[in-house]
C-alpha cells in the first residue's frame, strides 16, 4: 500500500498542472478513515486591505453551517460519530481535515462534502467566526501568549511588504471591515479544482476515492492556475530589533533571517541536521537547550527552526501542510527573567557565532544524523500525519518524506553540513523581536555595549564561569537607530 502512495507522488508535477483535483491516497486496514483536503491557497492570497479573508473563509466552512444545515445541526450530526471537521490556514495551504470510523463513512462524508462544497454563508456564523478571529489576535496572541506573539511578529518583520507580511488570521482593522461578500469572492476564486488536493487514508472502500473526486469535480470550477511569484524579501541590514511593549513578567526573544532553502533543495538536509544539533523543538539534547537551560537555568527551553512551526507551546512535532516557498532560520528563546535577559541574548548569539565559525565535529554530526534517521519515523506515527506528509511531498516535488530524509541522510557528509552552515547561516544581518515590559530600559542595555555579567544562586563549574565572562562582553552590535519599540496594542492592527 505504501508503494501505491509513493507512485502517486511520482507524478506530482503533472498533478499540479492538471485541470482537476489531485488525489493522494494511503489505503490500509485501519478502520478509521482520515480526510485531508488541501487547497493550495491561503493567507498569501489575501487581497490588499482584506488581510484575513483566507482564514475567515476557511472558518466559515469548518465552523459554520451548510445550505441545508445550521451549524448547530452540523454539530448534532457529527456528535454520534465522535467526529468533526477542522481547518488550518497558512500562507499557501488551507487544509480541511477530519476522521471517522468506516462504519460511519457515508454519513460523515455527506456532511464533510456539504461543508466544503455548499457552505451556508449565514450572517450569524460570519459574525461569530469574525469575532473569534479578532479575539484571537487581541486576547490570545497579544494578551496571553508572549512566545507565539514574538514568533509571529518576527515573521511579519522579515516579510513586511510581501504577501507573507501579515499574520495568517489577518489584521484587526481588515477583519472589522470584512463582509460575507468578500469571503464568497475569495471562495469562488481560490476554491477550485486546480488548487485542490484530495487526501484519504485508512480502510475506505475500493472506488471511494474516485467517487469523491467526481463529486468535487462536479461542483467546483476548474479555476485559473495560480503561479506564485518569488517573494521580494527585503535585505536585512545589521541587527534590527523590534521590541513589543506589554505588561509581562518575563522577556521572550525570537531571532531570525530568511534562508533560500526548503525541502528538495540540495542543502535542506544539511540544515535539518544543523537545526537538530542546535536545538530541535522540545528536544533537550540540543546545544542551546544544554548551554542555556541545563548549564545555566536561564529558561524553560531554547529551540531552532528552518521551517514554520506555529503553536510551539502546544505541539511536540511539526504539523503537516504548512508548505511555503520561503522559509526563515529562527531561534526561539523561551521567556527569561528580566535580570538575565541581556545575557541570554548574548549567549544565544555567541553560540550561533561559534557554530558558523567552527561548524560541527564528526561526533556531533554522526550523533545528530542518527537521531534524525530514527526521529523521522516518529513523525509518521498516525495515518493523519503520514497522509499530511505525503501531500507535502507532492507540494515540494520530492519522494515521500521518510525516504527523502533517511536516504538523503545516509549520503550526507560532515563536509556537506559545514559547507551549508557557512553558506546559509550568519549573525550579522538579522531581526530580533523582544516581548517585554520596560522596553526602553532594556533597549539602553542592548545598545550601550557594556558587559552584562551573570550571577547564580548556586556555584557553577569553573569552565562555565570562565565562559560567562566571555559571553558577558560579547558584542551585540545593536545600533540605537535599529531599535524600535511598539506598543502591543498596535501589533496586528
Amino acid at each position: 500500500m505504501r508503494a501505491l502512495a509513493v507512485l502517486l507522488l511520482s507524478v506530482a508535477g503533472l498533478a499540479f498542472a492538471a485541470d482537476e483535483p489531485a488525489v493522494v491516497t494511503l489505503p490500509n486496514s485501519n478502520p478509521i478513515v482520515t480526510f485531508r483536503f488541501v487547497f493550495r491557497t491561503g493567507a498569501a492570497a489575501d487581497p490588499k486591505s482584506k488581510e484575513g479573508a483566507a482564514a475567515l473563509t476557511a472558518a466559515m466552512l469548518s465552523e459554520g453551517g451548510t445550505k441545508e444545515l445550521t451549524y448547530k445541526q452540523v454539530i448534532e450530526k457529527m456528535f454520534p460519530m465522535a467526529a468533526s471537521v477542522n481547518s488550518q490556514v497558512d500562507k499557501e495551504m488551507t487544509t480541511f481535515s477530519g476522521s471517522t470510523h468506516r462504519d460511519n463513512l457515508e454519513a460523515y462524508y455527506k456532511v464533510f462534502r456539504s461543508m466544503v462544497l455548499d457552505p451556508g454563508w449565514r450572517p450569524e456564523d460570519f459574525e461569530r467566526v469574525r469575532q473569534d478571529a479578532i479575539n484571537y489576535l487581541k486576547v490570545s496572541l497579544r494578551g496571553s501568549n508572549d512566545e507565539e506573539l514574538g514568533k509571529e511578529v518576527l515573521y511579519d518583520q522579515i516579510y513586511q511588504g510581501t504577501r507573507y507580511g501579515h499574520e495568517n488570521v489577518g489584521t484587526i482593522s481588515a477583519l472589522e471591515k470584512m463582509t460575507i461578500a468578500d469571503l464568497q469572492a475569495f471562495y469562488k476564486t481560490h476554491y477550485t479544482q486546480r488548487n485542490l488536493i484530495i487526501g484519504l487514508a485508512g480502510g475506505f472502500p475500493v472506488g471511494f476515492a474516485d467517487r469523491v473526486k467526481k463529486d468535487f469535480e462536479g461542483k467546483m470550477a476548474v479555476g485559473v492556475k495560480e503561479d506564485l511569484e518569488p517573494l521580494d524579501v527585503k535585505k536585512i541590514e545589521g541587527r534590527q530589533v523590534t521590541m513589543v511593549e506589554k505588561q509581562t513578567r518575563s522577556v521572550a526573544y525570537s531571532i531570525g533571517f530568511p534562508i533560500d532553502v526548503r525541502r528538495g533543495d540540495p542543502d535542506f538536509l544539511a540544515l535539518l541536521v544543523t537545526e537538530a544539533y542546535l536545538g530541535q523543538h522540545r528536544n533537550s539534547t540540543g546545544l542551546l537547550y544544554q548551554r542555556m537551560r541545563e548549564l545555566r537555568g536561564l529558561n524553560y527551553g531554547d529551540y531552532v527552526y528552518i521551517e514554520y512551526f506555529p503553536q510551539g507551546m502546544y505541539r511536540f512535532e511539526p504539523a503537516p501542510n504548512l508548505g511555503r516557498i520561503s522559509q526563515i532560520f529562527q531561534i526561539w528563546i523561551r521567556p527569561v527573567e528580566p535580570p538575565t535577559a541581556e545575557f541570554a541574548l548574548r549567549l544565544a548569539m555567541f553560540e550561533l557565532d561559534k557554530l558558523v565559525n567552527k561548524g560541527l565535529d564528526e561526533e556531533s554530526f554522526e550523533r545528530t544524523r542518527s537521531f534524525l534517521q530514527k526521529y523521522t519515523n516518529l513523525l509518521m506515527k498516525t495515518n493523519d500525519a503520514e497522509l499530511g506528509y505525503l501531500i507535502d511531498s507532492k507540494y515540494y516535488g520530492i519522494p515521500d518524506y521518510r525516504s527523502y530524509v533517511q536516504n538523503g541522510l545516509a549520503k550526507l557528509t560532515l563536509a556537506d553540513v559545514n559547507r551549508a552552515i557557512k553558506k546559509h547561516l550568519q549573525t550579522e544581518n538579522l531581526d530580533i523581536v523582544v516581548v517585554a515590559q520596560g522596553c526602553e530600559a532594556l533597549k539602553k542595555k542592548l545598545v550601550n555595549g557594556e558587559p552584562s555579567p551573570m550571577t547564580y544562586n548556586s556555584p557553577k563549574p569553573e569552565e562555565v564561569m570562565a565562559e560567562d565572562k566571555t559571553v558577558a562582553s560579547y558584542p551585540l552590535k545593536i545600533k540605537e537607530d535599529n531599535v524600535k519599540i511598539v506598543p502591543v496594542d498596535e501589533v496586528f492592527q
